[in-house]
């Protein structure tokens, strides 16, 4: 689309035009800013400043050296510890709890960015990189303190993890039941120094890891270039998949006002409700959150003059918009600022017909 010699791009990222350089120069110091880990953690190696709240995850699935590496390897881990937890001594020893007196399990507890990856995907590599058949043991590691457990820390969590337990006990391809633990996560103890990133500052390979459950092709398959650039108009395929913006204060949602939500405009997969919308007065439309925690990701974006947080949808990865600090601090201090290109908006009236019927109880009075 042509759209002259103005940089929208730009503009887009600045609730007021102008303001243009004292706000990048502030995104800049926020978005570069290391990211301070969670106490007893440790970032992961190019690990940012999250933006908003960080959660915290707890996984046992064997020896902890070479499973806290592959979560360290993940992209929205920012910071990890192994120690042991689940039994009923207090600051146990590595040699204690190998004594098998304690009760513990080998484990790794991380903090992530639910805005970069979601529990059900940390949960999808936690199923992958062991054998959840096992019982006190994976691969040559035998004891108690080898048992596959999750640890979860809120009521969502043990919903999501007892859900996939529950759909991956389905498979015939794992050649026996599931023995995994969900519990909720008690104290955790941190192991001695010399067991923290022990494959990440050795460089020996990881002690047992395997992918015994086969991942299945997603349903949800992205369409071909020239599928997209006949289901979409030009500046919808501009903005989603060129990363590009849309004028402001010209464009289809900026002002609307009516009750439903937004969906993404090549996926359908649900992005924002207009209970979370509000007029920021940049002429986009703007949220204070995702309708679902999980439901968008975030990148880094250093296109232009600034560095910038970049939100995309999780399934059809299309280019939605930036989000930004300078939020409703009475609604948790975010501005999603997102291109109506990238969105199709769903009416109350229409969800059920299309799909969306568990969505209508946030608007019920």
């Amino acid at each position: 689309m042509n759209m002259g010699n103005t940089n929208w791009n730009v503009l887009h990222g600045v609730a007021g035009f102008a303001v243009v350089a004292i706000a990048a120069v502030s995104l800049r110091a926020t978005s570069m800013t290391a990211h301070a880990a969670a106490p007893g953690l440790v970032p992961t190696k190019g690990a940012v400043k999250a933006v908003g709240k960080t959660e915290l995850a707890t996984f046992a699935a064997g020896c902890f050296w070479g499973v806290e590496q592959e979560f360290r390897k993940t992209k929205g881990v920012l910071a990890t510890a192994v120690g042991f937890i689940g039994g009923h001594t207090k600051n146990p020893t590595y040699k204690e709890v190998c004594d098998h007196n304690t009760g513990h399990a080998e484990a790794v507890q991380l903090e992530y960015d639910p805005r970069q990856i979601s529990y059900a995907e940390l949960l999808d590599v936690f199923w992958h990189l062991h054998d959840p058949t096992q019982v006190n043991r994976q691969g040559p590691d035998e004891g108690d303190q080898y048992r596959s457990a999750i640890f979860f820390h809120t009521p969502e969590q043990k919903k999501i993890a007892t859900a996939t337990k529950a759909a991956l006990s389905r498979d015939e391809e794992l050649g026996g039941p599931i023995a995994t633990e969900i519990t909720a996560a008690p104290e955790f103890y941190k192991a001695e120094e010399y067991h923290q990133q022990y494959v990440e500052k050795g460089g020996r390979a990881a002690c047992h890891l395997r992918r015994k459950v086969a991942s299945k092709p997603s349903a949800d398959a992205k369409p071909s270039k020239e599928e997209l650039k006949k289901k979409l108009t030009p500046l919808q395929y501009e903005v989603t998949q060129e990363e590009g913006t849309e004028p402001p204060f010209k464009n289809t949602y900026w002002d609307n006002h009516e009750a439903g939500i937004y969906v993404d405009v090549v996926s359908g997969e649900p992005l924002f409700s207009s209970l979370d919308k509000y007029d920021s007065g940049t002429g986009w439309p703007s949220f204070t959150k995702p309708i679902d925690q999980g439901a968008v990701a975030t990148k880094t974006d250093h296109r232009i003059f600034s560095t910038r947080t970049e939100v995309r949808s999780r399934k059809a990865d299309s280019h939605l918009g930036h989000v930004f600090e300078d939020g409703p601090k009475d609604r948790g201090g975010l501005r999603y600022c997102m291109n109506s290109a990238s969105l199709r908006f769903v009416p109350v009236a229409e969800l059920d017909k299309q799909g969306y019927g568990q969505y209508k109880k946030l608007f019920a009075k």
